[in-house]
């Protein structure tokens, strides 16, 4: 009898600790809720059943999920975009997610309506790179790339489209204009 309830209380234990870590709007690296990166476009009609999913360019005669994707909840808020590798191929993995609502968040609490400041504050800058009317921003060891609008970097870098431009650089106000996340491809 002993040995049965402490079986049942390690089931039911496991069963406490997994439903922890299914939050639907947990962004860790190599996942993003449910959705992780080794999963197929194929996929995502069972990973977001719950939810709308528009198929942006995929072929009128696929008869599985292909292409970019939208996911939007049944109320009709945009959740998120998702690129595949090849979107051609139901098989490829997501290589890219364009992340619109701020219910989605790491573990520290960061979102897509944090500052630039609440970045710098949980991660190490890896990479600044200027792009046509903005930067993007790589976070070392983070799936997290972000894109700022130049009409928050100071004057002189606005109007110098050939300046580097450091982390340093960036106001800690500065809104966060895109919050992605970008996964290798998997090797197919």
């Amino acid at each position: 009898m002993k040995k049965t309830l402490i079986l049942i209380g390690i089931v039911s234990l496991a069963f406490v600790q997994c439903g922890k870590d299914s939050d639907p709007f947990l962004i860790k690296n190599g996942s993003i809720g449910n959705l992780t990166s080794e999963m197929k476009v194929k996929q995502i009609d069972s990973i977001f059943a719950a939810d709308s999913i528009v198929k942006i360019n995929s072929s009128p005669n696929a008869l599985e999920t292909q292409g970019e994707v939208e996911i939007y909840e049944k109320g009709g808020k945009k959740l998120l975009l998702l690129s595949p590798k090849d979107e051609a191929d139901p098989n490829s993995t997501i290589t890219d997610i364009l992340v619109f609502d701020p219910r989605y968040k790491t573990e520290k609490g960061l979102n897509s309506a944090s500052k630039f400041k609440d970045f710098k504050a949980n991660h190490a800058v890896a990479n600044v790179q200027r792009i046509l009317r903005g930067v993007m921003v790589f976070l070392k060891d983070s799936d997290i790339y972000l894109t700022i609008d130049e009409q928050y970097l100071p004057a002189e870098l606005r109007n110098d489209p050939d300046a580097k431009i450091e982390a340093s650089q960036i106001p800690d106000d500065a809104p966060i204009k895109y919050f992605r996340i970008g996964w290798e491809p998997a090797a197919q």
